[in-house]
């Protein structure tokens, strides 16, 4: 599949603001993150175009910093013990989506038999969209790759057939339709943190952009 070198941007999903100050009027309760709003709906932003992937074709690697290579194909995603879960979700766009329910296989499986001295991870999708996170956040029963949505198999405007779920940081860390995960030693910018975005993105300390 090629795979485009500058996606296209959903409306309403952009680089950095000239401010970063919470729209007035907004429902800001105790339960929310600083600067966002609760909602019902699930907003589709995404960069880029959605691919269509079907679960026959859909393949999974985890490269090591030392090029070593861990693959999983859908049956084998599958036989991975799979999780029920109930998260909240909160975009950099400032609204926040409480109590959604998932299906999926956490992230400390797939790493259970994975040799690494790598502090950093690079995610890639269909479609080449790309972030990073720290390896530590995909650990310790924080990480999914989520399958299954509100009890139903995950739509592809959702990420589907299978996305990254990373809910303690903002929503763009939550690659859709994941590919692989690279590790490495050095932290490496994805899509969105090359244009301003916060390398981090802990939405209760509000950090959407960087300095």
């Amino acid at each position: 599949m090629d795979e485009p070198t500058t996606p296209a941007v959903t409306r309403g999903f952009t680089g950095r603001r000239r401010s970063s100050a919470p729209d007035t009027g907004r429902d800001t309760g105790p339960a929310l993150p600083p600067g966002q709003y609760r909602t019902d709906d699930f907003p589709v932003l995404s960069a880029g175009p959605t691919p269509r992937v079907d679960p026959d074709d859909w393949r999974f690697t985890l490269t090591t910093e030392t090029g070593g290579s861990h693959h999983w194909d859908w049956n084998g995603l599958h036989e991975l013990p799979r999780e029920r879960f109930e998260v909240d979700l909160h975009c950099v766009t400032r609204w926040s989506k409480f109590g959604t329910a998932w299906s999926g296989y956490s992230l400390d499986a797939l790493l259970a038999t994975v040799e690494t001295t790598a502090e950093f991870a690079l995610v890639t999708s269909y479609g080449g969209y790309t972030t990073n996170l720290p390896l530590a956040d995909l650990r310790g029963g924080r990480a999914w790759i989520a399958v299954g949505y509100d009890g139903e198999p995950l739509p592809a405007v959702h990420g589907g057939p299978a996305r990254l779920l990373v809910p303690h940081l903002y929503l763009w860390k939550s690659a859709k339709w994941v590919r692989s995960i690279t590790l490495s030693t050095t932290d490496d910018p994805g899509f969105w943190e090359k244009v301003g975005y916060h390398g981090y993105g802990d939405p209760w300390r509000e950090q959407r952009y960087a300095l």
